[in-house]
């Protein structure tokens, strides 16, 4: 396994991608870190991922901070999984409007 990803929870809203990588960072190489942002507002939802080099510092990572307070939130990390694929869509699609075959109107 080259890469590992990791799901990182309960963050304070005031985090940064920045701050984010360099608590991870203590632990081995950060690939990535990114916070998952609101399309519309761009606000943090609390919640990110973090990509590290090596499996054992994603392990090592997991172990010393699931559960840890970080700027006064508990911290959730584990093994992000990959993203389900999103269900329906928009309701659009199907026939067309009712009105039949035929120029009709003759009476």
């Amino acid at each position: 396994m080259a890469n590992a990803k990791l799901y990182v929870g309960n963050l304070a809203y005031s985090s940064t991608e920045e701050s984010l990588a360099a608590l991870f960072s203590q632990f081995g190489e950060v690939v990535s870190a990114r916070i998952v942002t609101d399309r519309e507002t761009g606000r943090s939802k609390g919640f990110g991922f973090v990509e590290m080099a090596t499996a054992e510092a994603a392990q090592q990572s997991i172990a010393q901070l699931n559960g840890q307070q970080i700027d006064g939130r508990q911290l959730t990390v584990n093994e992000a999984r990959p993203q389900e694929p999103r269900q329906g869509g928009r309701g659009f699609g199907g026939g067309g409007g009712g009105r039949g075959y035929g120029g009709g109107g003759r009476y």
